[in-house]
């Protein structure tokens, strides 16, 4: 039984709204302060590793867009990957998205709290967390309307604050106004790749890390109304995502030395430091932030959502969909949960304040990555694929492996694939365990098992 039937009463989207609002989900931190890691780690390279992340990307989310429009469902790749491989794997792929999510919103906290403290150098990190924390639960409580039109205004603000600092770089390149610029583009191959082969390897999963947040948009997808538009809606966000990326960052990589990018600082407010605007460093540090806090959001609302449908299909204790006497938009104890692990976010974020945020960002950039791959797995067992979509499927898995792979090559990077791993290893034996239940269940209600759609198209008479 589909569970869009609900959601479809709620139906108002048109496409080019969820591009709107798949670009205010998108563009966070991972882009504002990510990719000065990346930088850092391949130089001028970076391009390149953009490129490459967004073809991923588009390949990804094409699959989850085409499942969506074939078959709407609030559960989205979870609810696919149960129908794909079994209960294992939904409850696999919802609770290894939960965790994912859950490192993204304790990355954005570290990040946007770090930010704040340029105004207010004295004030602990972690108030600013928990100031931040606070207001983000509380978007949690305007609905799902109300959500995306608080992530519309938000994408409009974030492409405006790139779009302010790739004019003002036009200008200052120009020499209207005075300042240090950097002596132009790399000019031999050895300046491209300053760091080599092992440096551009290592970037490929910051540049993926800008892009996360296409999962949220499979969520969102529901509420279209034309479901087949989902794929278009893709389209767009990724090419304006690609056009405003790729264009800001060869404005920094031209401004200045690739060298010269600094951890704690957003390399676009760094590369206009040399120059006399005193209102710039406040204004795009504060676009910054809500960049951060829309990312962050987003982020809240996907886990509360996935948690909602883990709990309704018995994946996850069902008092998380319980709701109170006084009905709210999401269940209470749902987002009892989330807050406690906002609360693990804002200790470590004490303990570990010049750490925790790479840590953090590269081990949810490879729990993003571990569900992507798990996304072009499942796709093809319930669409039919064409000889196109076997050929993407190759390009996007060799892609995001070859992501993966390259955080072993950084010290920089290499303790957050160990965290991953943690994460993985957790659910693993979960679902170790919760095999036997999960077979006398089945026992019992043999009519309950999901069967996969793929074989439904091949005998069976789809209801």
């Amino acid at each position: 039984m589909s569970q869009n039937q609900d959601s479809g009463k709620e139906a108002s989207y048109e496409w080019w709204q969820l591009s709107l609002i798949g670009v205010g989900c998108i563009i966070g931190t991972g882009f504002f302060l990510g990719s000065g890691i990346a930088i850092k780690m391949t130089g001028p390279s970076v391009v390149l590793s953009f490129l490459l992340a967004a073809c991923g990307t588009y390949i990804v989310y094409e699959a989850l867009a085409k499942m969506s429009a074939k078959d709407p469902q609030k559960g989205s790749f979870r609810t696919y990957a149960k129908q794909a491989f079994g209960r294992w794997a939904g409850f696999s792929s919802g609770w290894a998205y939960w965790c994912s999510e859950m490192l993204i919103i304790g990355s954005q906290l570290t990040a946007i709290s770090l930010l704040a403290k340029f105004w207010f150098p004295d004030v602990p990190l972690w108030i600013f967390a928990s100031g931040f924390a606070i207001c983000g639960l509380l978007v949690l409580f305007i609905g799902t309307k109300g959500f995306g039109k608080l992530e519309s205004i938000f994408a409009v603000t974030k492409v405006a604050a790139i779009f302010m600092f790739i004019v003002v770089a036009i200008v200052a390149l120009t020499g209207i106004i005075e300042g240090d610029k950097n002596s132009g583009f790399p000019g031999s191959l050895a300046e491209v790749f300053p760091n080599g082969a092992l440096g551009f390897w290592s970037s490929l999963l910051f540049a993926f890390y800008a892009f996360g947040g296409i999962e949220v948009m499979s969520i969102m997808a529901v509420h279209l109304k034309n479901k087949e538009d989902a794929p278009k809606a893709g389209k767009v966000m990724i090419s304006l995502l690609v056009a405003i990326y790729i264009a800001a960052i060869s404005l920094v990589l031209y401004l200045l030395p690739w060298n010269s990018v600094k951890d704690d600082k957003s390399p676009f407010v760094t590369a206009l430091d040399s120059y006399n605007l005193d209102f710039f460093p406040h204004v795009f540090i504060g676009a910054i932030i809500i960049a951060g806090f829309s990312t962050m959001s987003a982020s809240l609302f996907s886990v509360t959502t996935i948690l909602l449908t883990l709990s309704e299909e018995g994946d996850a204790p069902s008092l998380f969909s319980k709701q109170m006497k006084w009905k709210l938009a999401v269940p209470l104890p749902a987002v009892g949960l989330t807050a406690v692990v906002l609360i693990m976010s804002i200790v470590a974020s004490r303990l570990l304040p010049s750490n925790v945020y790479e840590y953090v960002t590269t081990a949810a950039g490879l729990m993003i990555l571990y569900n992507w791959l798990f996304i072009l797995a499942m796709s093809h067992r319930i669409f039919e694929p064409t000889k196109a979509d076997k050929v993407k499927r190759m390009i996007a898995f060799i892609l995001l492996m070859v992501a993966l792979s390259g955080t072993l090559a950084s010290s920089t990077s290499r303790p957050g694939f160990f965290i991953s791993l943690g994460f993985l290893s957790i659910i693993a034996v979960v679902v170790y365990f919760l095999q036997k239940r999960w077979k006398k269940e089945e026992g019992l209600s043999p009519k309950t098992s999901v069967q996969a759609p793929l074989a439904q198209s091949k005998g069976q008479t789809e209801s």
